[in-house]
């Protein structure tokens, strides 16, 4: 809440607190908040590798309730603030370092927990239980809403203290709120499902590459089948899911080409899972790229739109009430407060009657609905630009009113909430589940870029259009909010509405291309011999107590190729699992011979070894044989 509230007012307050020019301050806004977007890989990262998820929302979390702070401090103290008569160039010495380290202090903490805080939720849910899955979506849904309501709150109340109070009150109310939410997900530490992080999500990326480079004179098998996988046990007890493999980016499978003469070790060779996880990572690339540009557009509503509402450009009455020109963009968040219950309570289960997904329509082409929708509100933006400068120009005392901005706003806001939750359950389902926070944080970063993005794209656009306007003005340049009627922001609006159009194209081939992941289901151990099975292995038979197998169990060899042997069975004095030389009956009498695979040089058979761990052979010892009375 109070980050959001101070996101949406910082524009006013560095323009008339801070004596910023108008493309500096918008600048400033859209380089912090790219930095704190940008920072939730760094959370993201450090949940999955090294500490938990619940341990780094409340790292971050405490510096993030530090950081308001100190920012309200500053906005207290006159000796922190610049001079009221300093035209421009004001922060400096003292005064920028306070400034400065409160603002990236801040998205440091905010980054740092927005990076953990997705996953964590979503670890609530176990995918394994249908009814459990089903619910993930939901979560992604009610996620957003609460950060709707709370923002909604910050953008209305806290807006309008700082604005017509003071700004210290407004800061001092966020980090009020921001300590209460602290002390509350801290206290409901006992009752969470904590992830214990596992091995570095970039290291099994770096050693699938590796592996691929050094093999890439191999030639592939002829089947998948034949490509290394570990057994379904070292699975059951690690994170980990086996993926089925895919037939896409075959150039990554060299790395898990079974080794001839060497051991299999992690460097030498990688599991299809392994492979798999990176063909995964590599697929999302594209599909994040294409998001950029939406978020981009997403920081001209929080920069230049809301200049558009100053008092002086349009007429921000509402009766007798004066509506605060930050507090606009409480108008998306009043359509998403409505949209996502009808959404999640509507929409879902009559789509769902429909295509049988699970959550109506997929990640993917919930994403694609939110591009659509970002291109028609930047086209909408500059009709409405359009009509606000026609009218302050030809009737400067009759300015429109400020609730023309609510179709940009409005458009832009369902948008946002098809893109940002369909992105958050795309990328928390789909990465491997060792990296799933760094994965969720792929939606922040592409918000990072979309900043960094705008600021680029303002400097570049303002260069480019002073040589070729009659004016030698750019179209979004000047140093105060009025000189908005003499500059060009609605080609700038159509400019990016343009490229949201092309980029929706670009998304269109991508996301078509994309394969979802295939999970392949991990047998249930059983309870007698520690052993994988998919099947029952032995049943009693009711009149002799004899052991009857009903079907023998498999194991893949280091090749990839099954091994068919009985697990356990009964010995005729009824103890339990017998650790001999697999035995059968040949007409009523015994068989005693090992079990045997193929020599892979010259076909010989040779004892089996069985592979556990990452790949090295456990050598299995036979006993002398004994009499069996079955």
């Amino acid at each position: 809440m109070g980050f959001v509230a101070n996101m949406t007012s910082l524009v006013q307050y560095f323009l008339f607190v801070m004596h910023f020019d108008l493309e500096t301050a918008a600048n400033t806004l859209t380089n912090f908040m790219g930095s704190a977007f940008l920072l939730s890989l760094l959370g993201g990262f450090l949940s999955d590798t090294y500490i938990n998820r619940l341990t780094t929302c409340l790292i971050f979390g405490f510096l993030e309730v530090i950081a308001l702070i100190l920012i309200t401090v500053q906005a207290y103290s006159h000796d922190l603030l610049p001079s009221p008569l300093c035209p421009k160039d004001c922060v400096k010495g003292r005064i920028a370092f306070v400034f400065y380290t409160s603002l990236y202090l801040l998205a440091i903490g905010s980054g740092g927990v927005r990076g953990a805080l997705p996953a964590l939720g979503a670890d609530q849910f176990n995918q394994k239980d249908p009814k459990e899955a089903k619910a993930l979506g939901t979560f992604f849904n009610y996620m957003l809403l609460s950060v709707v309501l709370g923002a909604a709150v910050g953008v209305t109340v806290i807006v309008w203290v700082a604005v017509n109070k003071a700004w210290y009150w407004g800061f001092f109310i966020s980090a009020l709120a921001a300590l209460v939410g602290f002390i509350i997900f801290a206290i409901g530490k006992p009752f969470y499902r904590i992830q214990v992080p596992g091995q570095s999500p970039i290291l099994r990326v770096i050693q699938v590459i590796v592996v691929a480079i050094k093999n890439r004179r191999l030639r592939l098998p002829d089947t998948p089948n034949e490509l290394y996988e570990i057994s379904d046990k070292v699975y059951m007890d690690s994170i980990h899911y086996k993926i089925v493999h895919t037939n896409q980016l075959r150039f990554l499978d060299k790395a898990a080409i079974v080794p001839k003469d060497i051991e299999p070790q992690p460097w030498n060779v990688c599991s299809v899972t392994q492979v798999e996880e990176v063909k995964i990572i590599t697929r999302m690339v594209p599909i994040f790229i294409s998001t950029i540009i939406m978020n981009t557009c997403l920081a001209q509503l929080q920069t230049f739109s809301v200049e558009q509402g100053n008092t002086i450009i349009m007429d921000k009455s509402l009766g007798h009430f004066q509506f605060p020109a930050p507090s606009i963009p409480v108008i998306p968040l009043v359509f998403m407060a409505f949209l996502i219950p009808l959404y999640e309570f509507v929409f879902v289960p009559f789509a769902r009657k429909i295509t049988h997904h699970p959550s109506g329509i997929t990640q993917l082409q919930r994403v694609g609905v939110g591009l659509v929708l970002s291109a028609i509100a930047m086209a909408v933006a500059g009709l409405v630009e359009v009509k606000r400068r026609h009218q302050a120009i030809k009737h400067p005392d009759e300015p429109i009113s400020l609730f023309w901005l609510a179709f940009q706003y409005g458009i832009f806001g369902i948008a946002d909430m098809f893109t940002l939750v369909g992105l958050l359950e795309f990328f928390y389902k789909e990465a491997p589940v060792g990296m799933r926070s760094l994965s969720t944080s792929f939606t922040f970063l592409s918000l990072a870029l979309g900043y960094y993005l705008s600021s680029i794209f303002v400097n570049i656009v303002n260069k480019v259009t002073r040589n070729i306007t009659p004016s030698k003005r750019g179209w979004v340049e000047g140093l105060i909010p009025e000189d908005l009627n003499h500059n060009n922001l609605n080609l700038f609006y159509w400019f990016l509405a343009i490229l949201s159009v092309l980029n929706f194209f670009h998304y269109l081939y991508w996301a078509s291309w994309y394969k979802y992941k295939t999970e392949e289901p991990i047998e249930e151990l059983n309870s007698r011999g520690g052993e994988t099975t998919k099947e029952p292995i032995a049943e009693l038979n009711s009149k002799e107590g004899e052991t009857m197998t009903k079907e023998p169990i498999a194991e893949l060899n280091k090749q990839g190729e099954e091994i068919k042997e009985p697990t356990a069975e009964l010995n005729g004095r009824g103890e339990g699992e017998t650790k001999e030389p697999n035995v059968e009956l040949n007409g009523g009498r015994e068989t005693k011979e090992p079990i045997t695979e193929s020599n892979e040089r010259g076909g010989d058979d040779v004892p089996i070894l069985h592979k556990e761990g990452n790949g090295e052979d456990a050598k299995t010892h036979h006993s002398e044989e004994k009499e069996s009375n079955l």
